[in-house]
């Protein structure tokens, strides 16, 4: 079991930034792959970014490709999203998820993963 606590959501205006983060308790964090998704209201949850249990690989929606940097420290259990240049668009309640090792770039589907946190806010004002 893998229990997921995210935190560092708010009210931010276009442009700026935010730092969300990820914490992990329980068993072998350091053995996950973990992902970030995002969901808008009234749209579907969808992928956001994904990095490797190693950090040595990462992958990105073309959304927010150059705009967001996934990272993640296996001594603090903790996993990070960088948010630079935001957008209103980028609204939506942030999740984090645990899921197992498998390339990168699968991780984009929401049944590779298997644990999930309970969401943090993001608001990008105009």
């Amino acid at each position: 079991q893998v229990q997921l606590v995210e935190s560092g959501g708010g009210l931010v205006q276009a442009g700026g930034s935010l730092r969300l983060s990820c914490a992990a308790s329980g068993r072998a964090f350091s053995s996950y792959n973990m992902g970030w998704f995002r969901q808008a209201p009234a749209m579907q949850r969808e992928f956001v970014a994904a990095i490797s249990w190693s950090g040595g690989s990462t992958y990105y929606a073309d959304s927010v490709k150059g705009r967001f940097t996934i990272s993640r420290d296996n001594a603090k259990n903790t996993v990070y999203l960088q948010m630079n240049s935001l957008k209103p668009e980028d609204t939506a309640v942030y999740y984090c998820a645990a899921g197992t090792p498998q390339s990168i770039a699968t991780m984009t589907a929401q049944y590779k993963y298997h644990y999930w946190g309970q969401g943090t806010q993001v608001t990008v004002s105009s």
